[in-house]
């Protein structure tokens, strides 16, 4: 048989004719997700450790779409990484690289100190006694000094993980993930309550409950917080399988029992009185205090003398005069005693 030929056509494009643009990826293949960021690395100064405590808050997401949902579970588990890497530089970073105490370095931006300064400046007739607050704000060393003595003295554990519910608010000021129900977004080390538990584990909250893994004293910090705040609260053993690709334990109540005989009473009582403190300082407190001065607007003057000089003006066709200025604490109900903390 005779080879039949093969023709080939070939066309050469001049090369002004290729576009030098790049191949953009699909959207598909993109992916925005906001809490991973560049590796953290050993901070080689005190500047350097003080910025791993200074973040943006995540950006809310409320979207219940499947990929939504898998992204902020990314950026959970990236936010718990983040968490505890930067505790674990803390500890082990050179001591003289680190602010003796960092708590008070940190006060500017913690949510609770930002409201006390809000109420000290609405208190413009010393209604309530804030000053007791101000030695706490002013003393806040204390609270690194109760830290550093649990940590010397608590035993060893592997993470546990608990969520928490409380009336659907976010009371523990823990950084926000995904949904949220209202827009109170908390940025992570932007409150009190997340500093101090970020030396016991890693924290989030998300839409109506928070999360917490780590150590069985930060369980009973948040137990000791929220009923001395009088909030009603739930905790519940967290699921292994609601955090993925982040290592932790669910404990039943009876394997949580044993895990606190392991704790010693020492720890517990140091445990309890940081749990105090910062509900001393909370903005839950504030809020009350808050609101009693919106009822001393609202009250300030007396009602019952008022009806009795309207009473007057029909009878006698003259308003009784009254003084220019009145003392609001003398006014019964506007006040009390447990508006001083």
């Amino acid at each position: 048989m005779a080879n039949r030929p093969i023709t080939i056509t070939a066309r050469i494009q001049p090369k002004n004719e290729v576009s030098s643009e790049p191949v953009a990826p699909k959207q598909e293949q993109v992916e925005d997700v906001q809490a991973v960021d560049e590796p953290m690395t050993m901070p080689k100064t005190k500047a350097e450790l003080i910025a791993l405590y200074q973040t943006e808050a995540l950006e809310i997401n409320n979207s219940v779409q499947a990929k939504e949902m898998e992204k902020v579970a990314r950026q959970r588990v990236a936010l718990y990484e983040r968490q505890l890497k930067r505790t674990e530089f803390f500890y082990t970073i050179k001591p003289l690289l680190r602010p003796t105490y960092m708590v008070q370095t940190l006060k500017s931006q913690f949510v609770e100190y930002q409201q006390f300064q809000m109420a000290r400046a609405l208190d413009q007739r010393g209604i309530i006694d804030l000053d007791k607050n101000e030695m706490m704000w002013q003393q806040l060393h204390i609270v690194d000094d109760l830290i550093a003595d649990i940590v010397h003295h608590m035993p060893a554990q592997q993470p546990v993980g608990w969520q928490l519910t409380s009336v659907n608010r976010n009371h523990l000021k823990f950084p926000n993930v995904g949904r949220l129900r209202d827009k109170d977004s908390v940025a992570d080390q932007a409150s009190l309550n997340s500093y101090v538990l970020g030396h016991f584990g890693v924290m989030s909250y998300t839409y109506d409950r928070a999360y917490f893994i780590g150590h069985v004293l930060g369980y009973l910090f948040c137990c000791y917080y929220l009923a001395h705040l009088s909030i009603a609260y739930g905790v519940t053993p967290l699921p292994e399988t609601a955090v993925a690709n982040y290592k932790y334990s669910s404990l039943e109540t009876a394997k949580l029992v044993r895990l606190l005989h392991s704790v010693d009473v020492y720890c517990k009582r140091r445990i309890y009185q940081l749990a105090v403190l910062c509900a001393r300082l909370s903005c839950y407190q504030l809020d009350k205090y808050i609101e009693k001065m919106l009822i001393a607007e609202v009250n300030e003057f007396d009602k019952k003398q008022q009806i009795e000089h309207l009473d007057a003006l029909f009878i006698q066709g003259i308003m009784p005069e009254m003084p220019d200025s009145v003392d609001l604490k003398q006014f019964p109900g506007a006040f009390g005693d447990e508006g001083k903390s």
